[in-house]
């Protein structure tokens, strides 16, 4: 039997065991479904959001990386992240002293800069590991009322998408292949291109939060693995509607139009944290574009929803084609 590659999983194949889970706790909101990347259990007064990410592709500042892209996963479903637990697994015979506090220190520094209380977790010295590898929990709260989900998504609205596409895997790439970069385009580029994590940034937070207080806005997505194509698949997939998608519309900075041309990857496809994808009713576009910019938050309007029967199409040039997500980032390719 042919085993399965690194990265996602199917999404069909998974939905399919994600529905033989126990899931019918009528507090249950959302539950496990392709495009929700966080749980809503309904509370006397309110919800909680709850989430749960790896970090995988990076051993470098991976305590910082947990607290973002699991802070992010809260904040897209209109959540403020308030909780966060943390597993971390160290590997044999490389663990010690330093590595340890390192990762500690990055996770209390980044949970203090965004205002979360570390409530409990787990870590010990894992045998079969070749680096650390740290697994996030975290947890949020949000009126019922606030709630941002994909089941909100109507025909019509507009698709509003923050920054670029594929900033976390242009930095990555710039970390883990920047020896190559150099020696093509000098060590100035490779350092912009590593700074992609902190600018313009993987964390979409705050301008989740910003955006959770228009009205009019009915869902958020963070685009991850597979980058903006599968983000954008995902939401068609979760709302259960179609969506059309302009190319020209998705900002590609250069530095990462170049790392993608070097080693031949679709930036489409390429480990996309850092822009948020943001359904909103179509009247409310432009007040929610002006909310963004107060907030010195770049965006544009990338698509449209439309009905399902219309199908997830990109147009590119005037031709309309079906857009296919990544299900193996592209990055896998190079690391």
């Amino acid at each position: 039997m042919k085993s399965f590659p690194v990265g996602k999983l199917d999404a069909r194949f998974l939905q399919r065991l994600m529905g033989s889970l126990p899931s019918d706790d009528p507090a249950l909101i959302t539950g496990p479904a392709i495009g929700n990347d966080a749980a809503v259990i309904e509370l006397d007064k309110g919800c909680l959001v709850v989430a749960t990410d790896p970090v995988t592709f990076t051993a470098d500042q991976i305590g910082w990386y947990a607290v973002h892209v699991n802070a992010n996963d809260v904040a897209a479903m209109g959540a403020r992240p308030r909780w966060f637990l943390i597993d971390i697994l160290l590997p044999e015979g490389k663990t010690d002293g330093p590595l340890t506090e390192s990762i500690f220190s990055e996770i209390g520094e980044t949970c203090r800069e965004l205002g979360i209380t570390v409530c409990g977790g787990h870590t010990e010295v894992t045998a079969g590991l070749e680096r650390p590898i740290v697994v996030g929990h975290m947890l949020g709260t949000v009126p019922g009322d606030g709630l941002k989900r994909l089941a909100n998504v109507r025909p019509g609205d507009r698709i509003i998408m923050t920054k670029g596409i594929a900033i976390e895997g242009t930095s990555l790439i710039a970390r883990g292949r920047g020896d190559e970069l150099a020696e093509k385009l000098g060590a100035g580029f490779v350092s912009r291109a590593d700074s992609f994590i902190r600018e313009p940034g993987i964390s979409i937070v705050k301008e989740a939060l910003a955006a959770a207080g228009v009205r009019g806005v009915h869902a958020m997505h963070d685009p991850t693995e597979g980058g903006i194509a599968t983000g954008l698949w995902e939401v068609a997939e979760g709302s259960g509607l179609g969506i059309e998608v302009y190319r020209e519309k998705l900002k590609i900075y250069d530095e990462t139009a170049a790392v993608c041309e070097i080693f031949g990857l679709d930036p489409l496809g390429l480990i996309a944290s850092g822009a948020l994808i943001i359904m909103v009713d179509q009247t409310a576009a432009d007040e929610l574009m002006e909310v963004l910019e107060r907030e010195g938050i770049e965006s544009s309007v990338i698509g449209r929803v439309v009905p399902k029967e219309k199908g997830i199409t990109i147009v590119e040039g005037g031709v309309s084609r079906n857009l296919e997500p990544f299900f193996q980032d592209e990055i896998t390719k190079v690391l």
